[in-house]
């Protein structure tokens, strides 16, 4: 398994849990916020991936990134009421 892989999945997790603290108030919106962060992340990855960002990169990973696209698709699953 890829270290990136890894980080991804855990940092989207991560934010995911934390949104469901503090806007979560069923088990679905768990379940939702942990898809949509993860997916989010990964896609803030992938654009920091493609942009060749190099600043703050930890070895392959673009921690700015990720978590912009997390808190991104964060916003949005809670916009629509996922």
């Amino acid at each position: 398994m890829l270290p990136e892989l890894l980080l991804i999945v855990l940092l989207g997790a991560s934010y995911g849990a934390l949104f469901h603290l503090y806007f979560g108030r069923k088990l679905r919106h768990l379940l939702a916020f942990l898809l949509a962060s993860i997916v989010g992340f990964a896609v803030g990855q992938l654009v920091g991936e493609i942009a060749s960002l190099d600043s703050l990169t930890v070895g392959r990973l673009h921690p700015v990134e990720g978590s912009l696209g997390s808190g991104l698709f964060l916003l949005i699953a809670r916009w629509l009421k996922l």
